[in-house]
């Protein structure tokens, strides 16, 4: 204190706080977008990761959300949309489905013919596979021309050389994919000898399969064949001949997912699968955000 003219002078000193550390909140929204990216990262490594078929049923999942899984009435992601549920149109999943395994049919269609093409074995053979997509879905058959004992002798189950050949090759191509198989056995119209107890529905039946042991021997998995079926002379190829030699024959049929022939367990299986990888892959989203 000081003391001027009789006065005294009061001399105030303020200190000003000074606080070091602090730079807002704009790290948060750093951080925030760095975790955001990591997990982005981390999920497209991980979909990378997956098998073709898995992949397939994302893609099939991000390109129609609502459509693929069961929706439901109140809320707007279509991960978890409330608890009210409302039935919704599955036709957009099966046309997802189908566009799917017709372009894997397409491409093992042509990876077959170009391997039963390069067979000079099968050529000198004179062996006749006719590879086909059709309604049902992929069929591979083995048609008998000529005199009709091409791939098996007149009356018998037993395989020739040309049937052996093709079946491995074919079933070489099969064992790179995973997908039901079935196996058909057709014979002409005319009557198999004289005994009742063997007719043309057991050697039809016999000879499909004698072609799925092959197949499997080849590396198709047993747990693929889904049915060995016999049909005699009831489903002819020739229909205004039901002696000719096209009629017996050996068809291999990988059907799509969406036929009203496997409209029921197996597309019940099918769809249960495909939530059930949803229901995956939604759990770590919900719970980041």
């Amino acid at each position: 204190m000081a003391v001027r003219g009789g006065k005294k002078i009061v001399i105030v000193k303020r200190k000003i706080a000074r606080s070091s550390g602090h730079h807002g909140g704009s790290w948060k929204v750093a951080y925030a977008d760095f975790v955001t990216a990591m997990m982005a990262f981390f999920m497209v490594m991980w979909i990378l990761g997956m098998d073709d078929r898995t992949k397939q049923a994302i893609e099939g999942y991000f390109a129609n959300p609502v459509g693929y899984k069961r929706g439901f009435g109140a809320g707007a992601s279509p991960l978890s949309t409330g608890s009210a549920p409302s039935p919704i149109q599955k036709t957009p999943l099966r046309m997802i489905v189908r566009s799917t395994e017709q372009r894997q049919f397409e491409t093992l269609r042509k990876a077959i013919l170009a391997k039963l093409a390069a067979s000079d074995s099968l050529r000198r053979l004179k062996a006749e596979v006719d590879v086909q997509v059709t309604r049902e879905g992929l069929r591979i058959e083995l048609v008998e021309s000529g005199r009709g004992d091409v791939y098996f002798p007149l009356g018998s189950s037993r395989m020739n050389v040309a049937t052996m050949l093709t079946l491995q090759l074919v079933g070489a191509e099969l064992a790179t994919i995973d997908h039901p198989v079935a196996l058909e056995g057709h014979t002409d119209g005319a009557k198999f000898g004289q005994d009742a107890a063997y007719t043309n529905w057991e050697l039809s039946t016999d000879r499909a399969n004698a072609a799925r042991r092959v197949l499997q021997s080849a590396g198709v998995a047993p747990g693929r064949v889904a049915e060995v079926r016999g049909y005699a002379d009831t489903k002819p190829r020739v229909l205004g001949n039901p002696l000719a030699p096209a009629n017996r024959r050996i068809s291999i049929l990988l059907p799509f997912s969406d036929t009203p022939e496997r409209a029921g367990n197996a597309e019940a299986l099918a769809t249960s699968k495909r939530d059930s990888l949803v229901s995956n892959i939604a759990q770590p989203l919900r719970k980041a955000y």
